[in-house]
């Protein structure tokens, strides 16, 4: 069975088409990064399938629930990382994984695995018995992806996964996601760094204006184009 399957997915706000009935598919363990301009409809792509607006018409099934008949149990299979994403900064970054994993885990015993695992993602160490207010940008991205994925979410859902973050805690978090990728996760990531797309991406699509013009795997797109990278592809197919 397909981690998520987009089925003729469409958003209309008045007389905005914002999605125009988009279909894709994500496989168990793979990376699909969905990138277009800025107001091509990637926002209300994802937060569709996050189950946080209705489609106007069509549908996406995570793992076969139906994200407009069943969105409660959606849910319980993703998890969400929207760019402008925040922690509580008068929190300790281990007490803000505490109380993050008690609202998801069913006893103590599945709390302290959840905890453990976002601990070894995030690797903070003894930061995390320090404020978040005191962490960098790039600390507390780290600690967010490991709260958004010690669930283990079936797709977890990023949006701008490492914007404004430095080389070094860039490549940390695209390593994570790719060691998680291996162990079956799935992703749909959305990013305005191509660089970034290329390193992660088992498969990308391009949407512009509602529309899903492309998919494939980054070098498919650069072959077919006559491209040197994803920017010269991303730039052919929006001028299409």
């Amino acid at each position: 069975m397909k981690t998520l399957e987009v089925q003729g997915l469409d958003k209309k706000y008045n007389s905005l088409h914002a999605v125009d009935h988009i279909s894709f598919d994500i496989e168990s363990g793979e990376i699909f990064a969905l990138i277009g301009p800025n107001g091509a409809g990637k926002t209300s792509t994802i937060r569709m399938i996050a189950t946080l607006i209705t489609p106007t018409e069509g549908d996406a099934l995570v793992c076969g629930v139906s994200c407009v008949k069943h969105p409660e149990k959606v849910r319980e299979l993703i998890t969400y990382l929207p760019d402008e994403a925040g922690a509580y900064k008068n929190m300790k970054g281990i007490d803000y994984l505490n109380f993050m994993a008690s609202l998801f885990a069913k006893d103590k015993s599945h709390r302290d695995q959840m905890v453990t695992m976002a601990k070894g993602i995030c690797k903070l160490d003894d930061r995390l018995n320090e404020k978040i207010g005191t962490y960098s940008r790039g600390m507390i991205r780290k600690l967010l992806l490991s709260r958004a994925v010690m669930s283990q979410p079936k797709l977890a859902i990023l949006d701008e996964p490492t914007s404004g973050l430095d080389v070094i805690n860039a490549l940390e978090i695209r390593r994570t996601i790719k060691e998680l990728a291996a162990q079956g996760m799935s992703f749909l990531i959305s990013s305005h760094n191509m660089l970034e797309i290329e390193f992660l991406s088992d498969k990308v699509g391009i949407i512009n204006k509602g529309h899903l013009l492309k998919i494939g795997t980054a070098e498919s797109l650069k072959q077919y184009y006559g491209a040197d990278n994803i920017e010269e592809v991303f730039e052919k197919v929006v001028a299409e």
